[in-house]
């Protein structure tokens, strides 16, 4: 079972069916840009493609391997950060990712959680 602080039954219910049924699970076949990030403690590993029109993400896909953790991070920012601009990615932060899974992570969960944002920053370095 997951190694969470105690939290309510609605953000752990989000996060088990983000895990069971991810969102945004596909190659993006015109992706403006690219990104892959892995967990070298965990082995997790994330490659995350966008489509961006107008400075703003249209479009995310992603293959993510690993926890439960980071998957449903990878799906829920998926969803969650659609419309948002290259500026708004670059200061999302660890706070950002746990009101976003509703719950306070371990310092190991963490690092989960983060890898998709990580990917997503990294993707973005190219218009920089």
């Amino acid at each position: 079972m997951l190694q969470l602080y105690p939290m309510n039954q609605l953000y752990r219910e989000l996060i088990l069916d983000h895990y069971k049924n991810p969102r945004n699970t596909k190659s993006l076949s015109e992706h403006t840009h690219e990104g892959t990030e892995e967990n070298l403690s965990c082995g997790d590993s994330i490659r995350v493609q966008i489509r961006m029109t107008n400075d703003k993400i249209q479009e995310i896909g992603h293959h993510t391997e690993g926890c439960a953790i980071s998957i449903a991070s990878s799906s829920i920012l998926s969803e969650e950060l659609l419309g948002k601009t290259p500026d708004e990615i670059r200061n999302f932060d660890e706070n950002d990712i746990m009101n976003m899974l509703g719950t306070k992570l371990t310092t190991s969960r963490i690092s989960c959680a983060m890898l998709p944002v990580e990917a997503l920053k990294k993707a973005l370095q190219v218009d920089e």
